[in-house]
């Protein structure tokens, strides 16, 4: 089974409060929306999204301009009939972060817990190269990964670590770091993971 298989049949498979990123509010990732100040009709775009809550909550917020990227259709498909008409104000967009080739340039780059299933250097450094490319100038960039406490696997794949230095590190070429922080995520299991997020500007 291949990347895009294992991910159409977990969301084919499980329901929405069956995997253990599944999280209502996504309090970590709204916070540093909120702490960026963008207008409310800046380009976002939210890497692995699937059927998260977080385009929920940016509709409400009343942002006008949000994609939605996911390797997983049947991911996204889950998160248009939840919206109903308003999913036809947001931009989907099915494709594999490892490679994706962006229509546009965006403001706000969003990525909770789909970077670090990016293991091999190749995939990583395509990412980072991606990121640079297409964040306009002073764009605000926000990562989230498992940190060096969280688990090494999910959904059964392997993924990387990192710590807050680990991080920044891996963007410092082309992104200044504002912020760092770690978050407990308490998964519909009743366990916790532990994150990592990082904010950055482009330099």
């Amino acid at each position: 089974m291949n990347k895009k298989e294992h991910w159409e049949n977990v969301f084919k498979t499980k329901s929405l409060n069956e995997v253990s990123w599944y999280e209502p509010v996504p309090e970590t990732s709204l916070a540093f929306l909120k702490e960026s100040n963008i207008p409310k009709t800046a380009k976002i775009i939210d890497i692995g999204g699937g059927d998260s809550f977080l385009v929920d909550h940016l509709l409400k917020l009343g942002y006008t301009d949000i994609t939605i990227l996911d390797i997983s259709e049947s991911a996204l498909n889950r998160a248009k009939q939840r919206l109903r008409k308003q999913a036809n104000m947001v931009k989907w967009i099915v494709a594999d972060a490892a490679i994706f080739l962006p229509p546009e340039t965006y403001d706000f780059w969003h990525d909770r817990a789909a970077f670090h299933f990016l293991t091999e250097e190749e995939s990583i450094n395509n990412y980072i190269e991606t990121t640079q490319k297409y964040l306009n100038k002073n764009g605000t960039l926000v990562i989230g990964t498992f940190s060096e406490n969280g688990p090494p696997k999910c959904s059964g794949l392997d993924i990387k670590q990192y710590s807050e230095g680990s991080m920044a590190n891996r963007f410092k070429a082309y992104f200044n770091r504002i912020k760092c922080i770690k978050s407990d995520h308490k998964t519909p299991f009743g366990t916790y993971q532990n994150f990592v997020f990082c904010c950055f500007k482009r330099k």
